[in-house]
């Protein structure tokens, strides 16, 4: 079937293009008995209005586009219910799109929806953009006039709106958490070598050996970007056989190995070895012994990032100053930590 157009709507009802436009955003320039019969035989013929080309001449589209990562992360996947959630309420809609970690697909995303699809944009920053440490693709849509809000993986350098969390904070808390029990000899491992939320949680960890008068030990910590490289690091540390009482995981694979290697080798947890996770997925509730984790809230992360984009695009054009809001973290003691 062929498409309904204003145009033909005009023509079949023997009036102007402008009257059917006007009718069908109830303008009060039109009778309401020639709204009703232009609605209902807009209806009739299914017409659909262009939403592109109505946003394009309105710069208007009450959409946000959402960048992460990877979907497939359980607190990418959180914090993107937070935003579609809040941006639901506020008469929005959300594109998502994956950058896989890669620099240039995010930049893709971002010249793509840049052009008239939505209004702003909620990003977490790719590794390979963090690595290379580019801008230029955020300062264009700035330049553009659209919103722009970055959580959890930040940029210091890209002067806009910022959602995180205190993760020095956190891994400063989790380890003073473990010596408090009478742990001494605590590893650290990681996923994540090169994000910038990896550097800030490893300040924590040796932060809380340093508060509670513990050295640091580079033998303890074993990070790398890499998952498969990250098993193989990490078994060949346990090989070393070195005193070991206690882990604190930076991310999801690491804690979740962390774990498995522990239950393989017959540790009790948490009389032996206790284990601290970062993020809450369902993973680490369903684990046995349940792991103990650090919270990120990432549902608040994400209507935070939606409520601060939508009011900045009410500024847009005019001067508006970015804010920085910090969402704290919990730590939730499941059994692998002593209480």
């Amino acid at each position: 079937m062929k498409k309904a157009t204003l145009k033909q709507i005009a023509k079949d009802l023997n009036v102007s293009i402008s009257t059917v436009s006007k009718a069908l955003n109830d303008s009060y320039e039109i009778g309401e008995k020639t709204k009703r019969k232009i609605k209902e035989y807009a209806e009739l013929v299914n017409y659909k209005p262009n939403l592109l080309a109505k946003s394009l001449k309105s710069r208007v589209t009450k959409t946000l586009g959402v960048v992460v990562p990877n979907m497939m992360n359980p607190f990418f996947a959180k914090v993107f219910s937070g935003i579609e959630k809040e941006a639901k309420s506020q008469g929005y809609t959300v594109i998502s799109y994956i950058s896989n970690e890669s620099f240039e697909n995010e930049k893709h995303a971002l010249e793509l929806l840049s052009n008239g699809v939505v209004d702003g944009f909620i990003v977490s920053v790719a590794e390979e953009t963090q690595r290379l440490n580019e801008i230029s693709h955020f300062n264009k849509v700035m330049q553009n006039d659209l919103a722009l809000v970055l959580f959890d993986r930040v940029l210091d350098q890209v002067n806009c709106n910022k959602v995180i969390v205190n993760d020095l904070e956190s891994t400063f808390s989790a380890t003073d958490y473990l010596i408090k029990t009478g742990l001494k000899n605590i590893a650290l491992v990681s996923c994540i070598n090169g994000l910038s939320v990896a550097k800030l949680r490893k300040e924590g960890y040796i932060k809380g050996l340093q508060n509670n008068s513990l050295p640091f030990d580079a033998n303890y910590v074993i990070e790398t970007n890499n998952e498969d490289e990250f098993n193989t690091l990490f078994e060949d540390f346990l090989n070393k056989d070195l005193p070991l009482d206690g882990i604190i995981g930076l991310d999801e694979h690491a804690s979740s190995y962390a774990h498995k290697q522990m239950v393989k080798r017959n540790k009790l947890m948490p009389d032996e070895v206790s284990i601290i996770g970062f993020a809450d997925g369902i993973w680490s509730r369903r684990l046995t012994p349940g792991m103990a984790t650090i919270s990120q809230h990432g549902p608040e992360i994400g209507a935070e990032a939606a409520r601060l984009v939508i009011d900045q695009i009410k500024y847009v054009g005019d001067y508006y100053k970015p804010k920085t809001v910090s969402i704290k973290t919990e730590l939730r003691k499941r059994e692998t930590v002593r209480q």
